[in-house]
């Protein structure tokens, strides 16, 4: 543990470095609460996506980062602010038109479409909870709601009262004109409508919790505790800090003045903003960034309907400051890259292990099992045999691994199941088998007059190495010209695995049987 420690402070693996932060925050030893609070933050106005599991796993990999260098405790408070108004119907929900009748209401008073709970801010947030359960993340989970309803934010909504006029002068310069006439930190809920207006308000007792405002016509006077008011997000999030005391929480790149503001307010009330950085954004297929509302990004069932829990975990550690795609045709790499880094971490040394992605995905307890061939090769089987089963699979996988078994490599046997599904969804309505011209047809009959010679156990070194021979000798201007038309004229894509491994696993006369299916056309 102390050369795991020595070597986690010079990391330069981004959790570490982040975690470093906290231990310059606390130099001598626990804040006064005994722990490090860690906290992420979710807006339950549409359905949990790939983005919002995103802040949770990153999140915990600083967590267990500081937890190498450091004996002070943690938690992490996952936070949901579902008191937030409605501001638009979601595109990707049923019942929409339902849910406009509540536009401007707190999501947890909003009927949940979907039917099944409390509200549609209790609809998601058991989706995002249901996940990060499933992944086993020690959290604690927190709805606005309660905490507003339940008191444990009164005094800190009291502080605000009593700082009203130093944080309007924090946030009336950030403002357009138009908005810093109806600007207030505090958004009293319509005691008629139940809609969460944006209204001037006035303080009328900081320690009563007292404001007055104007509602429909009328002037109102009432209390901001007991669930009759929220905050302004920017100041919600500062006061949340302050109540709670956070000392790390993340945002995205889109966040940074939002970040600066919610800082100064946190000064404002006393207190010192929590540790930080902020991340690129996720982007869909066309470059647009991701939204729950429009729902234009994967959700977290998606990915796992292809892809392994921890392929996911390996795309989101990797360059959190730089902006990627986030689309399902990333998927097939995530998993043979996730399974790569895997095998180099047993013979690397403590400091290469640190920067090793795995070892931030499984905190240091990296697996040690393997697999016999990659994502990508079982994608190119799949892909050829049509509608396979998962049994049938096994059956192939044995020309290549003799002792080829669910027992024997239970890590295969999932991912069995999801290239199936993939291959069967996204791959097998893009294969276009083309006929081969007069110097590949040439190619194709020396390789399947090799293949005739070869027994039926041939390895794939030995088939690969008669691939080779051809392509340099078969008249082709470019080696990769022969892999792209035993790719194009035989499994239909442009692109495709080491050939040798793919006919020792599709086995030499079903191999021979693609060849003269090429042939003939």
């Amino acid at each position: 543990m102390d050369e795991l420690r020595a070597a986690a402070l010079e990391s330069k693996a981004w959790p570490y470095e982040e975690a470093r932060k906290l231990l310059k925050r606390y130099p001598d030893g626990a804040p006064a609460k005994g722990y490090v609070l860690f906290e992420t933050g979710y807006g339950p106005s549409g359905l949990p996506h790939i983005g919002t599991f995103n802040e949770v796993l990153r999140t915990t990999m600083v967590r267990h980062a500081f937890e190498a260098i450091s004996d002070i405790p943690t938690q992490l408070i996952a936070f949901s602010d579902d008191m937030d108004g409605l501001r638009k119907v979601p595109d990707n929900v049923p019942n929409r038109e339902m849910l406009s009748q509540y536009l401007g209401k707190p999501l947890t008073r909003i009927p949940d479409p979907f039917g099944c709970h409390e509200s549609f801010a209790h609809h998601n947030n058991a989706m995002l909870r249901q996940f990060l359960d499933q992944y086993g993340f020690d959290y604690e989970f927190a709805s606005s709601t309660e905490y507003y309803t339940s008191g444990k934010f009164d005094d800190a909504l009291k502080n605000v009262l009593r700082h009203y006029d130093a944080i309007m002068d924090v946030m009336l310069p950030t403002l357009r004109a138009e908005r810093r006439a109806t600007y207030s930190p505090v958004l009293p809920i319509s005691p008629t409508s139940g809609i969460v207006l944006q209204v001037p308000v006035e303080v009328i007792d900081a320690d009563a919790g007292l404001i007055a405002f104007e509602d429909e016509g009328e002037r109102v006077e009432q209390s901001i505790l007991g669930c009759r008011a929220k905050l302004q997000w920017k100041v919600d999030w500062a006061m949340r800090w302050v109540a709670l005391g956070v000392d790390y929480e993340m945002a995205g790149k889109d966040l940074i003045d939002s970040v600066i503001q919610s800082g100064k307010i946190a000064r404002v009330l006393g207190a010192r903003p929590p540790e930080g950085f902020n991340y690129e954004m996720f982007l869909d297929e066309h470059g647009e960034k991701i939204s729950k509302s429009k729902g234009n990004g994967l959700s977290i069932e998606q990915w796992l309907t292809y892809g392994s829990e921890e392929s996911l975990a390996f795309y989101i550690y990797r360059e959190p400051r730089k902006a990627k795609s986030l689309h399902l045709g990333l998927i097939p790499r995530a998993v043979d890259d996730y399974w790569q880094f895997r095998g180099n971490y047993p013979a690397q040394p403590l400091k290469e292990k640190l920067g090793n992605p795995v070892h931030h995905i499984h905190n240091g307890d990296v697996p040690t099992s393997t697999l016999p061939v990659t994502f990508g090769l079982l994608l190119n089987l799949v892909g050829v045999m049509a509608e396979a089963t998962r049994e049938q699979v096994w059956g192939y996988l044995a020309n290549y691994v003799p002792d080829a078994s669910p027992e024997r490599y239970p890590d295969l046997d999932p991912l069995i199941d999801r290239a199936l599904a993939y291959a069967r969804d996204f791959v097998a309505p893009t294969l276009h088998r083309r006929a081969p011209d007069a110097t590949e047809r040439t190619a194709l009959e020396r390789l399947d007059a090799e293949l005739a010679t070869l027994p039926a156990g041939a390895s794939a070194e030995d088939i690969q190495n008669i691939v080779y021979e051809i392509g340099k000798t078969g008249g082709f201007a470019e080696l990769r010209d022969w892999f792209k038309a035993l790719y194009e004229t035989l499994l239909g894509s442009s692109q495709g695995p080491r050939m040798g491994s793919f006919i020792a696993l599709y086995g030499i006369d079903n191999s021979r049987k693609l060849i003269a299916e090429a042939l003939a056309r």
